[in-house]
């Protein structure tokens, strides 16, 4: 088996998850438009695989404002895109017991990467998308730390409940639109790329080492991506989903079916 998309866009490709899961695709015969802000690496990419199977594209999603020109400039190039995979994140520690030494600019750039970032994302491609006469795809690199939190990164833990709860509603709502478009949700457990370095976390030693490695990881969600599973959690997160995830959707669906009832009467 084999994905059913021709043309990928991969945000977040410079390293780590993203980059891995990058080759993944290209190996096994998708385009992919690998996106980032460190432009050095992406050219490495396109040539490590070449033009006709890869391109490059410069964007800091952190600029929220330059996100629609970025979507254009993407659509236009490649009207035939038929997945957006949102990989990006950040992850800080951050101690609330010394809250002098809390930096809300850090606070604000990790909901930024984390969260708002995906939305401005979602909604600049989600009409591209949507009018493809085709299954389209958009997925998302969440965390089990949006399931179960962890303390010494309350902020990160926070990002990613709150883009968890944005894929549910999200996936809901497309389904009920009957829209052709997919939304996958990964839940890493974690892995061993840069999102722990010292340049990241300098709280942390030997943090690259920590966790599942990477290529291990690519070749799971990969796999389970081709199997047509729309959540995938990995290594850890799959005890965590497993014990309370699947009931809490189950309360999830008998809900919003509640408040679909209730609201017909409020409906403008």
């Amino acid at each position: 088996m084999s994905l059913p998309y021709q043309k990928v866009l991969l945000v977040g490709a410079t390293s780590g998850i993203g980059a891995a899961l990058a080759d993944k695709l290209v190996e096994n015969g998708t385009f992919v438009i690998a996106a980032g802000r460190r432009k050095e690496n992406l050219d490495k990419f396109v040539a490590k695989h070449g033009a006709n199977k890869a391109a490059a594209a410069v964007v800091d999603i952190l600029k929220l404002e330059s996100i629609p020109k970025f979507a254009s400039s993407i659509i236009n190039e490649h009207p035939d895109l038929d997945c957006v995979f949102l990989n990006a994140g950040v992850q800080r520690g951050i101690d609330f017991t010394k809250p002098e030494n809390v930096s809300l600019d850090i606070v604000y750039d990790e909901l930024l990467a984390n969260y708002l970032s995906h939305v401005h994302l979602t909604k600049a491609f989600l009409p591209h998308l949507s009018k493809q006469d085709k299954q389209t795809a958009l997925l998302y690199t969440t965390s089990q730390l949006g399931l179960i939190p962890m303390k010494r990164c309350p902020n990160y833990s926070g990002s990613k409940a709150a883009m968890h709860g944005f894929i549910l509603a999200l996936r809901s709502q497309l389904k009920d639109a009957s829209s052709r478009v997919k939304i996958v949700e990964v839940y890493p457990p974690a892995v061993q790329t840069e999102l722990h370095d010292a340049k990241n976390q300098p709280d942390l030693k030997n943090g690259h080492a920590i966790g599942m490695p990477v290529d291990e990881f690519a070749d799971e969600v990969y796999q389970r991506w081709v199997n047509g599973e729309e959540q995938i959690p990995v290594g850890t997160a799959k005890p965590m989903f497993d014990a309370f995830e699947n009931k809490r959707q189950d309360y999830y669906e008998s809900f919003n079916a509640e408040m679909d009832k209730v609201l017909v009467d409020f409906t403008v």
